[in-house]
């Protein structure tokens, strides 16, 4: 019998290694708002732009990947748009910040990736490829603002579609305009239904809803009825910088708002935050909540997982904000679940 080389063995065994890996569990982390910009840059400079993921750092590395809204762009140039109160612009080594605490996706579709113009969201882009993070929800024109980010992981496709739904409206891509996906349905609609046939599930992030309010809006609630009607297993929302219910949808969920993550808000409304970890194999798709202290006068910049009795109030006030939505998270063994 021919000898087959060691060398020749290994090499066979990965290539047939995603066969025999499909019933895997993938866990998918997700994240509120990122903004390490505006006047505290000096101090974060100081600190170091690992220092505000040290807390999570190594919760986020049990994901396979890990998504947050970054709430700034990450550029030296651009051209400032004066007309909103609110412009941030971080430095370019935040984006090897972001891949190092252990995001390989971030979302631009929001209200500040356009701060400093189309210049500033190229040189973002740019910054983002080359620490090795993906992005969805902003492009060069209206196509590629549209375009999912894919990943496989164990044998299995995973889609991410980002889209905006807050004003300035000037921020959305259009034609060969460069900006942000617009979160319409003539949009996002034929987007789901697209990723839903190349993909095993899609996962769309919408930044929506009122500042601090912690209540969905019927539009955001009709927004994401239809993006679930049109394939999407789950919907992450952002924007109102506060947390808000979870709602179980036909065969999906939705996470109306994560609140915000590594931002230096003062606000005690703004206090709590979450890491949802998406766990989906064959058998079973549920959600574990990972409660967070983010309230910046006691943590700073670096987010803070809870236990035990202030753990159990946050998921306390997220049972009660989603009480009106019929959904309930469940308690197993320290843990917090909800299954879709």
């Amino acid at each position: 019998m021919k000898r087959i080389p060691p060398l020749a063995i290994i090499v066979i065994l990965l290539a047939a290694w995603p066969l025999c890996s499909h019933g895997e569990e993938i866990v998918i982390g997700a994240v509120g708002d990122i903004m390490l910009a505006g006047r505290w840059t000096p101090l974060l400079r100081d600190q170091g732009y690992d220092h505000p993921f040290g807390g999570v750092a190594a919760t986020l590395a049990a994901s396979d990947i890990n998504l947050a809204n970054l709430e700034s762009p990450i550029a030296h140039g651009g051209r400032e748009y004066t007309a909103k109160r609110f412009r941030f612009r971080a430095e370019p080594e935040v984006a090897a910040a972001v891949r190092k605490a252990g995001f390989n996706l971030v979302t631009l579709a929001n209200n500040h990736s356009m701060d400093f113009g189309a210049g500033a969201l190229a040189e973002t882009m740019a910054n983002l490829e080359a620490a090795g993070v993906a992005w969805i929800g902003a492009g060069k024109d209206l196509a590629e603002a549209r375009r999912a980010a894919i990943f496989t992981v164990k044998g299995k496709k995973i889609a991410f579609l980002g889209y905006s739904l807050t004003q300035p409206v000037e921020f959305f891509a259009a034609g060969q305009r460069p900006g942000t996906a617009p979160g319409y349905e003539q949009f996002f609609i034929p987007d789901i239904a697209r990723a839903r046939r190349e993909a095993d599930y899609v996962i769309v992030s919408f930044h929506w809803g009122k500042e601090g309010c912690d209540t969905p809006t019927p539009f955001q609630r009709s927004i994401a009825h239809k993006a679930i009607d049109a394939g999407a297993d789950v919907i992450i929302g952002h924007h109102p910088h506060v947390l808000q219910g979870i709602e179980r949808y036909g065969n999906g969920i939705i996470f109306y708002s994560l609140g915000n993550f590594t931002f230096a808000s003062k606000s005690r409304a703004a206090d709590q935050s979450v890491i949802i970890r998406l766990r989906l194999n064959d058998a079973q798709r549920e959600a574990e909540i990972l409660p967070l202290d983010v309230f910046y006068r006691r943590v700073g910049f670096q987010p803070r997982l809870l236990s035990e009795k202030p753990a159990e109030n946050v998921i306390e006030r997220l049972n009660s904000l989603s009480k009106p939505l019929t959904t309930e998270i469940k308690c197993q063994n320290n843990s917090y679940f909800v299954s879709f």
